[in-house]
């Protein structure tokens, strides 16, 4: 098969041909029939994970079940499926309690092998996917079986970006009807968010991005304001903005330290800051210890927008078929596999919202 395949970190992505290995009892085999390309691909790419390599990249697709391996009860060959980065054992304490996007398993899964390069060095697979790949072997706990006639390149953002941005408007933070929202960073997780807000009922939603394709983008998708960080401090734009109170909900969808203190400053007093964009493992952030309990604002992590993929993933696709949740919109460009570091390139300048492998 051929697949990205990162080798040292900072360097470009290669395509190689990796040869098939067996299938394990649980496994199944998916040929991939669409990646997006995530900013957290990047992040894994420049070394901001310290994920083990070499390394078959991509965590954000969807695909058909080619074979399964013989304990397999999940899917079955001829299965259209999602891949979800975060697997669902379904027995250990989170999954029990409704908390499926922190399984325990999770690292297990990420530690598999999933083949070897030529010269016999073992083959890892980023999350346990390795989305950016014709074929990839996955464990059945992180796929998803679905009924749509919906095009492979939607169902494979509703793998990582749209569940993420939609499910930490919806799920993690709970937005509430007639709110202001306020997102920044407005790529393929920003513009969920947005959406997610939108679907919600927020009132205003402001849009926090200094490029203009992005902001108009967002305009597009339910946001109602559009804020440049480069005519001023977005704090005080969007505090001007509503009453010098700052917003009820703010989402920080970059995972920058310099952002994440701006979207803590940029809720009101009471509101609720939700992050939910990936940081560096090196980052860490400072604010203020008395205004954390003396302003009274909820400080939120959202990890894969607390979402529970079995319940989850069918409601966005019912949400994308009645034409509340435009996914669509979302995909800049078509990309064949080999165009991967272009796509990067592309995603840093600000020219996409998100390329999409297409085989």
């Amino acid at each position: 098969m051929k697949a990205a395949i990162l080798t040292e970190f900072n360097t470009p992505v290669t395509v190689q041909d990796v040869p098939q290995i067996p299938l394990g009892p649980k496994d199944a085999l998916v040929r991939v029939d669409a990646a997006g390309v995530c900013h957290s691909d990047l992040t894994v790419a420049t070394g901001g994970t310290g994920q083990a390599l070499p390394l078959v990249m991509g965590h954000e697709g969807a695909g058909t079940v080619l074979e399964t391996g013989s304990a397999v009860t999940a899917v079955k060959k001829g299965d259209r499926v999602i891949a979800a980065f975060i697997p669902v054992c379904g027995h250990c304490w989170f999954c029990v309690h409704g908390h499926t996007n922190l399984c325990d398993t999770m690292a297990a899964m990420r530690a598999v092998p999933r083949g070897k390069l030529a010269n016999g060095q073992p083959l890892w697979t980023h999350t346990g996917l390795g989305t950016m790949a014709e074929v990839m072997t996955v464990d059945e706990s992180m796929l998803v079986r679905v009924e749509t006639d919906l095009p492979a390149e939607q169902l494979a953002l509703i793998g990582c970006g749209v569940t993420t941005g939609v499910g930490a408007a919806i799920n993690t933070a709970q937005v509430e009807p007639g709110s202001s929202v306020a997102v920044i960073g407005c790529g393929g997780v920003g513009q969920s968010i947005i959406q997610g807000a939108r679907i919600a009922g927020a009132a205003r939603i402001f849009a926090v991005d200094p490029v203009e394709l992005k902001r108009q983008t967002a305009l597009k998708l339910g946001a109602t304001d559009g804020v440049n960080p480069k005519d001023g401090d977005p704090v005080e734009q969007v505090r001007a903005l509503t009453g010098g109170r700052g917003a009820d909900y703010t989402f920080e969808a970059l995972g920058l330290p310099e952002t994440i203190v701006q979207a803590y400053n940029m809720a009101r007093r009471g509101g609720t800051a939700t992050i939910v964009g990936m940081a560096r493992a090196d980052a860490t952030i400072t604010l203020p210890a008395q205004a954390l309990f003396r302003n009274e604002r909820r400080f939120l992590g959202s990890y894969y927008g607390s979402a529970q993929v079995q319940r989850d993933f069918p409601r966005l696709i019912n949400l994308v078929e009645s034409g509340r949740l435009d996914v669509g919109a979302m995909v800049s460009r078509r990309i064949a596999v080999d165009g991967v570091n272009e796509a990067f390139r592309a995603m840093e300048a600000g020219e996409v919202i998100r390329s999409v492998i297409t085989w």
